[in-house]
Formats: C-alpha cells, structure tokens, sequence
C-alpha cells in the first residue's frame, strides 16, 4: 500500500456562478418528474468526451442537484461533459437511523440506483448531442449519494429494476467516486464486476461507517439495524481483488467530509478520472491529518 501523508489545508472553493448548465427532464412517469443539469465544456472537441453524473447526499430525506454544481462545473472545465441529478427522496419524513426500517432503508437505494441509471440511460440516448463518448461514464456521490452509486454499479440491474426501460446488458460504468459511502454486502463486488473507484472518507464517521460496522452503529436490537462496509473496508477488499482504487482518508474526521473533495479538491477527482481514462493501474492510500479530536482515537495506526 502505498502511503502518502499530508497536513490538511483549507483550498478555496471553486466557484461555479458563472458557469452555464441546461436544466433538462430525464425521466417522466404517471407519478415522477426527474431532472438534471447537464454541464458541456464550452471548448468544442473534435473527440467524443467523458461523462461524470454525480448524486448528491442528504440521508434519501434533503439535498438538492445544485449540491453538485462544484464538481460538475469543475469537471465540465477540464474536458468532462458532467450532470448533477435529481432523484426521489424516499426517506423525506421517515426514520433513516436506529429507529427506522431495514427495508425502507433498502428501498430508498433501490430507487435512487434506478433513477440514477435513468439518467444513465438518458444521457447515453443523448450521447450524439452532447458529444459523449458512452464507454466513458463515471458516477460520483456524496453520503446517500455515494450509497446510490456504490449500489448502482455493483447491484444485479435486472434484479433490482423497478422500471422497464434498462441500461445494455453489457454497460459497464468507467469509475467510481465515492463521498463518505457505503455498501451493505461486501460480496456484491467481484473480480469480475470491478471497477475504479477512487473513496475519501473521515475516519471517525459516526453516521457512514468508515470500515465496517452498523449503519448509525445502530445496536444490534435496533429495527433499523443494517450493516455497512464503508470506504476503507471496500479499499482493503479491492487489494484482495487486485484492482484499482485510491482511497483519502481523514483523519478524526466526521461525516462532514463527505463532500470534501468535491467542494473543495475538484482537482483530485479530475486527477483520478483522467488516470483511469489512461489506463493506469494503481491502488494508493492518502492521509490527511485534521487535527481534530478524533486524530489521537485513530485505532489504525494512520495518524501516528
């Protein structure tokens, strides 16, 4: 593994007010109405461009697509055609937490995973207009978000669909950008389903786990009891299966840093993105002392 430590410093933002995006519907039923802001580089290209469609968080109950505006507007700025979606909040008004239901939790990632490969499918019926090269489509998210796209890529699609319309047999995503996630079954990714994935993740997260553990580290008597592999967990399976992935890890950091590096380290998620597009394997760990509390509770041995 390698290694690589680094002092926290607070980066400027990136500023997005001034960047154009289109508004438009990706999926329309009897009930839903669903829409994402499709940011186009501005730098026409004679080559098809990579796609990144982000998630935002919110616990399935808040958030909103503009939360994505960062990273797409970034991305969008770097040669990436990039989306930020909308998607329905399952968990408005419910109990996410110790309180609530196994399987409400679990519908509320089966929805959004399908409402994300809506969008999926959309922008790829689109690809000709948007100039988009389909064999090149990353998702990201943030907290909830990075539950749906873990989910969304690694889910059996025909298994879990809850709409007719579906992604080719054969679609594969290019990458994963995952924010403070989760995945409730270590066993759905394999060898043969793996992807990139690039994790960041405090190391002290009390809502997401940041290895293994109880969703809200709920007790065990708890009717919302779940249990989650988190960042570093999926990290530690990937070297098992030999793939690539690089995984941030802040530590004594909270959940609050689930959208850390989309807010604030664009860069990096291009960075990781651009390097799978060419093909380069690697499979790295950062760490980012933050001088918080939880720094000198580090049970890894990361922050010594």
């Amino acid at each position: 593994m390698k290694k690589i430590l680094l002092f926290f410093a607070a980066l400027a933002g990136f500023a997005t007010s001034a960047q154009d995006f289109k508004t438009l519907t990706y999926f329309v039923n009897d009930s839903t109405k669903l829409e994402l802001d499709l940011f186009v580089p501005k730098e026409k290209s004679k080559e098809k461009l990579p796609l990144l469609i982000h998630v935002h968080g919110g616990g399935f109950s808040g958030g909103q697509r503009k939360d994505g505006h960062h990273i797409c507007g970034y991305a969008s700025q770097h040669g990436y055609v990039a989306a930020t979606i909308t998607y329905t909040l399952y968990m408005k008004d419910k109990n996410f937490s110790c309180g609530g239901q196994v399987p409400e939790k679990v519908k509320a990632f089966q929805i959004a995973a399908n409402q994300l490969w809506q969008a999926t499918l959309y922008l790829i019926k689109e690809a000709g207009k948007y100039n988009i090269d389909t064999n090149k489509i990353f998702i990201s998210g943030s907290s909830a978000g990075a539950e749906t796209v873990l989910h969304a890529a690694y889910w059996d699609r025909n298994l879990m669909a809850l709409y007719p319309q579906k992604l080719p047999a054969d679609f594969k995503y290019a990458g994963v950008i995952s924010g403070s996630g989760a995945v409730m079954d270590l066993n759905l990714i394999t060898k043969q389903n793996l992807l990139p994935m690039l994790f960041f993740h405090g190391s002290v997260d009390p809502v997401v786990p940041y290895d293994n553990a109880a969703h809200h580290y709920c007790p065990t008597n708890a009717s919302g009891w779940l249990m989650f592999f988190g960042g570093y967990s999926i990290f530690k399976h990937v070297a098992e299966l030999q793939g690539t992935a690089r995984m941030v890890t802040y530590c004594g950091g909270g959940h609050e840093y689930s959208d850390e590096m989309f807010a604030k380290d664009q860069a990096g998620v291009v960075s990781f993105m651009d390097r799978v597009l060419k093909k380069e394997h690697f499979y790295e760990h950062t760490v980012v002392t933050t001088g918080k509390k939880g720094d000198k509770d580090d049970k890894y041995g990361f922050c010594d």
